[in-house]
């Protein structure tokens, strides 16, 4: 796997309910990705329980964290299906089905495809929702701003006079 490809992988996983399998990886992360090693120290030095109160905290009360990046163009309207079948359709077209228990545009499972593609498209088209919840992560005070940090600044940059 390319160093792009462990980074976005790596950043899928630090995305997710930190569980005992993440907890267990935790070694591994540090070192593939430098680019998150002040999340992962974090997550290293912190109580299992802790971190994962804190998880649920950050994303699963309130939409203002949404890790779902349809959420924040579309918001709860009809629109958001359109936007979650594009998800699905961009899948399809790279051979892979999208079957997990999430929604299709759950960011660590866009990081995830992003991983096992090299196509960062679904991340740049939703550039200024990325950068919405990495501001309103910084904001909050939590440690997952940081992922957001990384995964921004590793993006393309955004073309001169383009829509953010």
């Amino acid at each position: 796997m390319p160093s792009d490809a462990v980074f976005y992988q790596a950043a899928a996983l630090c995305l997710t309910y930190p569980d005992d399998d993440f907890i267990a990886r935790l070694p591994l992360l540090r070192e593939a990705a430098p680019q998150l090693r002040e999340f992962t120290d974090h997550a290293t030095v912190t109580p299992r329980q802790e971190l994962a109160a804190h998880y649920v905290q950050v994303f699963d009360f309130k939409n203002r964290h949404s890790l779902y990046l349809s959420w924040w163009q579309d918001g709860d309207t009809r629109r958001r299906g359109m936007s979650l079948v594009r998800f699905k359709d961009v899948y399809k077209a790279y051979g892979m089905e999208f079957t997990g228990e999430e929604l299709p545009d759950f960011l660590p499972a866009v990081l995830e495809f992003t991983a096992r593609t090299g196509n960062t498209d679904l991340l740049t088209e939703h550039r200024a929702c990325l950068d919405q919840l990495r501001c309103r992560l910084t904001d909050f005070g939590t440690p997952y701003a940081c992922v957001l940090d990384a995964v921004c600044a590793a993006l393309p940059p955004t073309p001169t006079g383009a829509r953010r």
